[in-house]
């Protein structure tokens, strides 16, 4: 530290315009050198770094106002979207009670179709079995006319002469006759 203190010492006892030489010593020189730079770095650098500096900040303004404008832009999307999740989440609710509500309804109408074809099977049996029912009356009917029919004209065959056959058939006769005369 002391070589650093005599040579701004010496500066002050050097001849103005005398010898002109090298000063040996680095310390002293370097140091000299130095402040000179810094010197003159600081007085015209200054307007340089000024300006990269206030470049450089306006630059990180532009990108925080930049990324605040992106902020609210996205918070905006973000609230528009929550609209319309919760608007489908409405919808998707109503479309299930819909759903579940017409699900009940089919099936309402189906068993009541079914009751209704039941009923309608069930009349249609009643209605096959009441003509079964007269159709074999009819028959059994049928039969026991003829059979009597058969028998009555078994027993008239059995029962009836020759003679009495003639006067039958005269008898006939003399009716049919006098119908003829009175309607003559």
């Amino acid at each position: 530290m002391k070589n650093v203190t005599d040579s701004f010492v010496s500066l002050g006892h050097w001849p103005s315009a005398g010898s002109f030489g090298f000063n040996t010593d680095i310390l002293a020189t370097n140091l000299i050198n130095l402040s000179v730079v810094l010197g003159v770095l600081i007085f015209f650098g200054k307007g340089v770094l000024s300006d990269l500096l206030d470049n450089r900040k306006q630059r990180i303004l532009n990108t925080i106002r930049n990324s605040e404008e992106l902020r609210e832009g996205a918070i905006d999307q973000l609230e528009k979207a929550r609209a319309r999740l919760r608007k489908v989440e409405i919808e998707a609710d109503q479309f299930r009670v819909n759903g579940y509500s017409e699900i009940e309804r089919e099936k309402l109408n189906l068993i009541d179709s079914t009751y209704k074809t039941l009923e309608q099977l069930e009349n249609y049996k009643n209605e096959t079995i009441i003509f079964e029912q007269q159709k074999a009356s009819n028959q059994v009917r049928q039969r026991v006319f003829q059979q009597a029919l058969q028998g009555a004209l078994g027993t008239l065959n059995s029962c009836l002469n020759s003679e009495l056959h003639l006067r039958t058939i005269s008898a006939n006769i003399g009716i049919l006759g006098a119908m003829k005369q009175i309607t003559d």
